[in-house]
C-alpha cells in the first residue's frame, strides 16, 4: 500500500534559522517559506537526492505545531510522510483494519497541492502518520 517515503517533517520554532543552518552548513537545497493557512503553519522544503525534509512553524496561536512546540521546546521530527497511489484506497484499506484516520476522514490538500490524509500516531508505533497521493 504505502510507496515512497515522501519526507520527513522537523518542527522548528525559526523556519529562516533552520533554513540557514541547512542551506549554509550542509549545503542543502532549500525552498522559499510557504505559508499553508489551512493547515497552520508555514513550510519549507530541504531537497535531498532521495527524499525531503520538511520544516513546519507555527502559523498562529492555534497551530498544531504551536501545541507540539509547547510539548517539545527544542522541536524536533513532528510527523512521516509516505506516498500512496489512491489516498481514498488506502483510508478505506487502513480504516477495515482498525487504524484511525485524524479529523474528518476527508483528504485535505497538503503543502505540495495533492491531497493528504493523517493517520493516529498510537497505531503507528508512536509516529504521526501522513499519507500523500503520488
Amino acid at each position: 500500500m504505502i510507496g515512497r517515503l515522501n519526507h520527513v517533517a522537523i518542527a522548528v520554532r525559526d523556519i529562516a534559522a533552520a533554513s540557514q543552518l541547512y542551506r549554509d552548513t550542509l549545503g542543502a537545497e532549500v525552498s522559499a517559506a510557504v505559508p499553508q493557512e489551512e493547515h497552520g503553519v508555514t513550510t519549507v522544503f530541504v531537497t535531498l537526492p532521495n527524499t525531503k525534509i520538511e520544516f513546519l512553524e507555527p502559523l498562529g496561536e492555534n497551530s498544531p505545531i504551536a501545541k507540539f512546540l509547547e510539548r517539545n521546546p527544542d522541536g524536533g521530527i513532528h510527523h512521516i510522510c509516505y506516498e500512496v497511489d489512491d489516498i481514498i484506497a488506502a483510508r478505506d484499506q487502513l480504516k477495515a483494519k482498525g487504524a484511525r484516520v485524524l479529523g474528518s476522514g476527508e483528504p485535505k490538500t497538503g503543502a505540495h497541492g495533492k491531497p493528504v490524509l493523517f493517520l493516529h500516531p498510537k497505531d503507528f508505533t508512536g509516529t504521526l502518520v501522513e499519507l500523500e497521493q503520488a
